[in-house]
């Protein structure tokens, strides 16, 4: 009991406790050998999945109550720009702002307290004009285009007062 009221304690004061008081988000990634284009190699495929994970996490921790469950199924990601070859020897990333736009679609189930069910659907995420906006994220983060989209895309979709409204 006493246990319960440190952690809630932390919660209201913002501590260090944060995984006991952020919302928490399940993400699954089907079939993502058949994604469009998740990364240049099958080891930049499994790293960038793993950063969109944890960011899909962070944004639940920021923006969901801590009594709501997200679960999202990525189905589909299609990374800004296109994968050309150097004569190095390896694939760069090539962003020319054109119809290279990031796109990712998912499936997406928010369950309140008790896993009632607040909201679901199914999304295609994208932004045509993701070279014409400043970047919150560093220069140097390969996902940072992605990374904007979804930010945006959660916030219209589960700020707090959204997702307890139920849309």
């Amino acid at each position: 009991m006493k246990l319960q009221h440190l952690a809630g304690a932390a919660c209201v004061l913002g501590l260090a406790a944060a995984p006991a008081c952020a919302a928490a988000v399940e993400v699954k990634f089907t079939d993502a050998e058949r994604y469009a284009d998740a990364g240049n190699t099958r080891w930049d495929e499994r790293a960038n999945l793993e950063v969109l994970a944890r960011h899909f996490k962070a944004m639940g921790g920021r923006y969901l109550p801590k009594d709501q469950t997200l679960s999202i199924e990525v189905l589909d990601v299609d990374l800004a720009g296109e994968s050309w070859p150097s004569r190095r020897g390896y694939n760069i990333r090539v962003v020319r702002g054109m119809a290279d736009w990031p796109r990712i679609t998912l499936r997406y189930t928010l369950q309140g307290p008790g896993g009632e069910m607040l909201r679901q659907g199914e999304e295609r995420i994208s932004d045509p004009g993701y070279t014409g906006r400043s970047v919150t994220f560093g220069d140097s983060d390969a996902l940072r285009y992605e990374k904007r989209m979804l930010d945006e895309w959660f916030r219209k979709n589960f700020t707090r007062n959204q997702a307890q409204a139920g849309g």
